[in-house]
C-alpha cells in the first residue's frame, strides 16, 4: 500500500494506492480523501531538479519526466530569472513548463523541439 498527496485545481488529497492481487480486474483501488490541513501553496508544475555541473558554476537542469519536448523558450546566451519557463515538456498528455532554478545565462541547450527526452536528462544549463 502507498499513501501520495495530489492537487488537483487547487485541492489537495491523500490517496491511498493499494495493489490487488486479483489480476482478473485488472485495476487497483483508489480511496481519495481530503486532506486534513489546509491545502498547501504547491505549484502547477514540479520544479526542475538543478545540479551544479561538473568543473564549473552552471546548473543542470533535468527532465523529472519521461516526455517529449514541445518548445524550447531560450536561446543560448538568454538571461534568465529564477522561476521562468525555459521550456515545455509533454509527458503523460500534458504539457509541464521547465523553469530556471536561479538567476543567470542560458549556457548550453541539450535539447529541441521535438525531441523525446528520458527522466533524469540533462535539457540545459544554466550559470
Amino acid at each position: 500500500m502507498k499513501k501520495l498527496r495530489i492537487t488537483v485545481e487547487g485541492k489537495t488529497y491523500e490517496v491511498v494506492v493499494e495493489t490487488i492481487d486479483d489480476t482478473s480486474t485488472g485495476a487497483a483501488r483508489v480511496a481519495p480523501r481530503a486532506a486534513a490541513a489546509a491545502p498547501a501553496a504547491v505549484a502547477s508544475a514540479p520544479a526542475p531538479v538543478a545540479k551544479p555541473a561538473a568543473g564549473g558554476s552552471a546548473a543542470s537542469v533535468r527532465s523529472q519526466l519521461a516526455g517529449r519536448i514541445v518548445s524550447v523558450d531560450v536561446k543560448e546566451g538568454d538571461a534568465v530569472k529564477a522561476g521562468q519557463q525555459m521550456l515545455v515538456l509533454e509527458a503523460m498528455k500534458m504539457n509541464t513548463p521547465v523553469t530556471a532554478p536561479k538567476d543567470g545565462k542560458v549556457a548550453k541547450i541539450h535539447v529541441a523541439a521535438g525531441e523525446t527526452v528520458e527522466e533524469g536528462q540533462a535539457l540545459l544549463d544554466v550559470e
